[in-house]
């Protein structure tokens, strides 16, 4: 199976199932810190900046992932660090594009 970071976001209007716990932890090796919720329905990752003017930097970079794969994450963002959490909304879960969004990120700090 080619790495995440690598393959491109399907798109999904609904009609699938989100993926169970066993997908869920067959998928999160692959990412880097990102932490599943209790209920299975989102992932999340806390990034920490020096400053500003990087915080904005990387924000504006997950906005671009995010508009080339057509899939948005929620962020909270701060003087100095960006939380990001992505679900499906759609299917009221995870699907496979919040981890490709989320791998794409991981990447930013590569």
């Amino acid at each position: 199976m080619p790495e995440l970071h690598t393959i491109r976001c399907v798109g999904c209007e609904g009609g699938i199932p989100p993926l169970t716990h066993e997908e869920i932890n067959k998928l999160l090796p692959e990412l880097q810190d990102w932490k599943v919720s209790q209920d299975g329905k989102f992932i999340s990752r806390h990034f920490s900046f020096k400053g500003f003017y990087k915080t904005m930097a990387f924000v504006n970079a997950v906005a671009w992932i995010a508009n080339q794969e057509n899939h948005h994450p929620d962020m909270e963002v701060g003087y100095n660090y960006c939380l990001i959490k992505y679900t499906t909304h759609a299917v009221d879960g995870l699907t496979q594009n919040d981890f490709i969004c989320a791998a794409k990120i991981d990447k930013l700090e590569a």
